[in-house]
């Protein structure tokens, strides 16, 4: 039986890798893990202002065109509406005359 507890009581586990290290080589001061982690933020963040500058980028050349379309559809509708009054206002000076010389 004893032996029974000795085989029962054995087990095997795996070790699992520390998170840490303990050794010389792997150690790092406080310092060092504050400059890491410094470091990494400032590459993330370099990062992120680069990609939003793009997108901001594309959406900026994306309204620059849109506003020049717009605004070459406003002169475009301008200059019609510029050319109808011209062309009311011709009419009515026609009629106007027409008008004056019945009546003399």
């Amino acid at each position: 039986m004893s032996f029974l507890y000795r085989t029962s009581t054995t087990t095997f586990h795996t070790a699992q890798r520390a998170t840490f290290s303990t050794s010389f080589r792997a150690q790092k001061s406080a310092v060092d893990a504050a400059k890491e982690t410094i470091s990494k933020g400032v590459e993330m963040s370099k990062e992120a202002s680069t990609k939003a500058k793009e997108a901001m980028g594309i959406n900026a050349s994306k309204a620059q065109g849109s506003a020049h379309e717009m605004a070459g559809e406003a002169k475009g509708m301008a200059s019609e509406a510029k050319g109808k009054t011209a062309e009311m206002t011709g009419e009515a000076k026609g009629k106007a005359e027409e008008v004056k010389g019945k009546m003399s």
